[in-house]
């Protein structure tokens, strides 16, 4: 194997082991077992367990993120691709077992506040992403004119609730069907067209 696909072999294998048993019970020989290699050899490509389950839990989050990126890159109606990228982000999850388990078993891995959040980085690209749909809609005349910084804060924030609902905490099933009824709100509006 290649080291970049060795590395990508132990952040599956990691996110499987951590998903099933946890941070705290799962071991670094749990995992060097499962690669078939010796716990000394992992550490070949991590410092210790914490570093292992952050760059585990960093590559399934940019996963997530490619998926969206991939999905919205194929798009070239701004319409389309808010829709798309809405759609996508949620559904990325209920596809992804491994990273859904862990997310409850960890719900601090996707915080709802950004100031205890340990990916920042990354969700700052999620944001930075749905700032560059805004914009594209207010440049062509598709969205009204808004502030995309800020409300691109706010639709990560209402989707960060969405996911936490609906996988962390898994409160109800009606809540696809809500989060579907968001979308529709803030891409058609509130008001009719005659009010």
């Amino acid at each position: 194997m290649k080291p970049r696909e060795d590395i990508q072999n132990i952040y599956q294998t990691a996110l499987a082991v951590f998903s099933e048993y946890g941070y705290q019970k799962a071991t670094m020989e749990d995992i060097a077992g499962r690669l078939g290699m010796t716990k000394g050899n992992l550490y070949l490509y991590v410092k210790n367990k914490k570093d292992l389950y952050r760059k585990t839990v960093a590559n399934a989050l940019l996963c997530w993120q490619s998926r969206v990126l991939e999905a919205v890159g194929a798009e070239t109606d701004v319409r389309e691709k808010f829709r798309i990228m809405c759609a996508k982000a949620v559904q990325y999850l209920s596809e992804d077992n491994l990273l859904r388990n862990l997310l409850v078993r960890d719900p601090e891995i996707f915080p709802m506040f950004a100031d205890r959040d340990p990916y920042a980085g990354i969700n700052r690209n999620s944001v930075a992403l749905i700032r560059s749909i805004l914009q594209q809609g207010i440049d062509e005349g598709v969205f009204r004119p808004i502030d995309p910084d800020r409300i691109s804060e706010v639709i990560f924030m209402i989707y960060k609730m969405f996911i936490i609902r609906m996988y962390i905490r898994a409160e109800d099933d009606r809540l696809h069907a809500m989060f579907e009824d968001t979308v529709d709100l803030c891409t058609r509006g509130l008001f009719s067209e005659n009010a």
